[in-house]
């Protein structure tokens, strides 16, 4: 039968909740796609002939991200690609990466992004392969209480959340620009409720100047997102481990670029740390250079957060 590809319509939104459920255990991808007002021009499906179902899907997310200078460029997300198992193996992928370009190039991407472990889909149409690094140890015995006081984070403190983030990573390579919406979505279909994540307090204004996010993985508690003040990394890594122990858990891993203060900061959490290299992020020139997008995903300090997921 012919494969028609083409962009989704509203009608087609139960069939694509249909398909990411089947592909993928992660509930708010429907969610995430809600948040695109244009999502349905973005979103390329392949359908089995004029009346059947959908086979498989790719989806193109318009986001800012910073380049090598700290700029925002318009980039193509790419991401909730999925194929039904019985249509796997035919290409269907690639000619909706085909379909997705074409559009990204004409709405002024600069370039495109994606992460995934299987790279080989996506060589092929374009994109190339980007190392990154976290950092892996076992967790650090209970430290004596610091300068800062960590607790929980609430609802209540998102309004200096949110200027913490902003202000650390205001010039950061590889950095999104986060709107209402994605805080209000996107950051807590990734992270979760407030309370998961941390926040350290000047015990003498009482303002915050710290925010962590860290996650249960497997036997590891990881961080995924850092923002705040220098100072107060060691403290909330702590208490990152002090949760990590309680929970039972031996070993911890670090997503943050690499830099003097994490470094500094590392023993709070880890007693043997080692750097343990990644290929998961893939990029691929529209109208930049190829220079100018291997200068941003490789510059230093650069981190895509997991917050900004597509």
């Amino acid at each position: 039968m012919t494969t028609v590809v083409r962009t989704a319509t509203p009608a087609d939104d139960p069939a694509l909740a249909a398909l990411w459920r089947r592909c993928f255990d992660a509930p708010q991808i429907a969610r995430l796609h809600a948040l695109d007002p244009d999502r349905h021009r973005h979103t390329f499906v392949a359908q089995n002939g004029p009346e059947g179902g959908i086979d498989a899907v790719v989806v193109y997310v318009p986001r800012l991200i910073r380049d090598a200078h700290g700029t925002p460029q318009r980039v193509g997300g790419i991401g909730s690609v999925a194929t039904r198992p019985e249509a796997r193996g035919r290409g269907l992928v690639r000619r909706l990466l085909v379909e997705a370009e074409r559009t990204m190039a004409a709405e002024q991407c600069a370039w495109s992004l994606l992460f995934t472990g299987t790279p080989g889909v996506y060589r092929g149409s374009g994109w190339q392969e980007f190392g990154s690094a976290c950092t892996e140890g076992s967790l650090a015995p209970p430290a004596a209480s610091g300068a800062f006081r960590v607790r929980g984070a609430t609802a209540r403190d998102a309004v200096e959340v949110t200027a913490l983030h902003h202000a650390y990573n205001a010039n950061r390579p590889l950095s999104s620009l986060r709107g209402p919406e994605d805080w209000a979505v996107r950051v807590p279909a990734w992270y979760g409720v407030p309370d998961r994540s941390l926040v350290a307090v000047d015990p003498g204004t009482g303002a915050l100047v710290g925010w962590i996010v860290a996650q249960h993985e497997g036997e590891c508690v990881e961080v995924r997102e850092f923002a705040g003040a220098p100072e107060c990394l060691g403290d909330l890594f702590a208490a990152v481990g002090a949760r990590g122990r309680a929970a039972g858990l031996t070993r911890g891993r670090v997503r943050m670029p690499d830099g003097p203060e994490v470094r500094t900061a590392l023993p709070a959490l880890l007693t043997d740390p080692r750097t343990v290299a990644e290929h998961v992020g893939m990029a691929r020139p529209l109208h930049a250079t190829a220079e100018a997008v291997r200068a941003t995903v490789t510059a230093p300090g650069a981190v895509h957060w997991y917050g900004d997921c597509f």
